[in-house]
């Protein structure tokens, strides 16, 4: 009988051995996978949240603790800008890593009956660049750079999958009639004539999160363009709640409820436009939160690179009201303005392992800066072309080379100028007249908020400005400024 004992204990203890390197061998690809292999990289992109609209960044009027949790294990840049001070040439500088100069989409050029102008086929964007370096990519979101079918269109552009709103114009609507499934349009019967029955922002972030779920086990690149807080101003009901007693009583806004431009450009009324708006920057916090928790479950976060920022600054339209919220805090300026208030936004990276938790950085960076530290994350080569300088030294807390300067152009709102060179901001108005317009010029170590101009006290500043903006411009065909249209 202790025979008998002493064989099954042996068989026992064989089968035990053998369950345990079954385990380690199925564990392994996963770890080998979380510490060697090319991080995953997700890029959430804010519509039209400002520099204070963060409670990291001094919002007083709600919080944003998952957003500020992302800083809290990661890093967070106070000085970054964003590619323009509008959506669509935003977008374009960031997908290219040229800045506006040099992009294709300059402004918002709309093209009928749905989309934006697009940027071109030889074109070569971070997707296309990590999609060579083995990424699967997708974007979730509002797109704003080319029509379905153009050259433009995301699964033209390196985009393996995309979800969401083609046209920023059609993103206005939170409870659109259609979205798109690559080249497939998805209507939305729940929202057929007034219907508000699919929040849109809700099923994009579904999608999102399968993303995900569906290429844990290899690297990709999840591009996550919000539409929020982007006017209109909607939100589900129960986000809606937690705030109107606190606003109340509350500011109305009067917008189109009915006639062609209903769900296909214009902004619905919104009787609580304050609780809204916190609702809505609430409900984005939320889904940032839930994109989080999904990494962790996967065990793939500490193999994860997350960044979160905003496409420019803060809008006044729909009823936005970014002076109640302080929305900018310091900085002088709005959505289509080249002060720092359309152009700074907050930045925060989160990735374990290489970010030190709750560091800071004034490393100046722009959108363009995107495809070079892309490229050095993936390890491959960015494009010669890009007007970018990778960060990453700056997100490892490392020395980190800095910018001669930073340059903007917008040609809309009679055209202007901008550089950020070392501390000084110099800033050009009315431009389609001409390049012989007046520089402003602002100190912002002293004067963050461009209140004092010092041109005629720094000539020598002055003329490098000039130079600067006469060497950066590129003519362009579509967006010129008007002295440059040709008859």
């Amino acid at each position: 009988m202790n025979k008998v004992i002493l064989i099954f204990l042996g068989l026992f203890a064989v089968s035990q051995i053998s369950c345990a390197q079954a385990q380690s061998s199925e564990t392994k690809p996963q770890e080998a996978r979380s510490q060697n292999a090319k991080p995953n990289i997700v890029y959430i992109l804010a519509d039209d949240l400002g520099y204070g609209d963060l409670s990291s960044y001094g919002q007083k009027k709600f919080n944003t603790p998952n957003i500020d949790a992302l800083a809290e294990k990661g890093i967070k840049f106070t000085q970054h800008y964003s590619g323009s001070t509008v959506c669509a040439p935003s977008r374009s500088a960031l997908i290219t890593g040229l800045h506006t100069g040099h992009t294709t989409v300059r402004g918002n050029e709309e093209i009928q009956p749905e989309g934006q102008y697009p940027i071109n086929d030889s074109d070569f964007t971070i997707a296309e660049l990590l999609k060579e370096a083995g990424y699967t990519t997708g974007a979730f979101g509002k797109w704003g750079l080319g029509p379905v079918g153009s050259s433009g269109d995301p699964i033209n552009q390196g985009f393996d999958v995309f979800y969401g709103y083609n046209c920023q114009r059609m993103s206005h609507s939170y409870y659109p009639f259609h979205l798109w499934d690559n080249d497939q349009k998805v209507v939305l019967d729940e929202n057929s004539g007034s219907g508000e029955g699919v929040y849109a922002p809700n099923l994009i972030h579904q999608k999102a999160l399968a993303f995900i779920d569906a290429n844990k086990d290899k690297p990709f690149f999840l591009f996550y363009p919000s539409t929020i807080p982007h006017a209109e101003l909607a939100a589900p009901e129960e986000y809606i709640a937690k705030y109107r007693e606190k606003f109340a009583p509350d500011k109305a806004y009067f917008g189109v409820d009915e006639g062609p431009r209903y769900k296909m450009g214009g902004y619905s009324s919104q009787p609580e436009t304050h609780a809204t708006f916190a609702a809505m920057v609430t409900l984005l916090d939320d889904e940032v939160g839930e994109i989080v928790a999904k990494l962790e479950e996967l065990g793939i976060a500490n193999n994860t690179l997350i960044i979160f920022t905003s496409d420019n600054g803060p809008h006044k339209e729909g009823g936005a009201d970014p002076d109640f919220f302080n929305s900018n805090g310091p900085l002088k300026g709005y959505k289509r303005d080249l002060y720092e208030g359309g152009l700074r936004v907050p930045m925060v990276a989160r990735w374990d392992g290489v970010i030190k938790p709750s560091t800071e950085t004034d490393h100046i960076s722009a959108f363009w800066d995107l495809m070079p530290t892309f490229a050095d994350i993936a390890n491959v080569d960015a494009p010669e072309t890009t007007d970018g300088i990778s960060f990453l030294n700056a997100l490892k807390g490392q020395p980190q080379d800095e910018h001669a300067f930073l340059y903007w152009e917008f040609p809309e709102r009679g055209g202007s100028q901008a550089v950020r060179m070392g501390k000084w901001k110099g800033v050009r108005s009315g431009v389609n007249r001409g390049f012989d317009s007046p520089i402003e010029l602002y100190d912002l170590s002293t004067d963050l908020g461009e209140k004092k101009n010092i041109a005629n006290q720094n000539q020598a500043i002055v003329d490098s400005i000039v130079t600067i903006m006469q060497n950066a411009h590129m003519e362009s065909a579509v967006f010129p400024f008007k002295f440059e249209q040709k008859e």
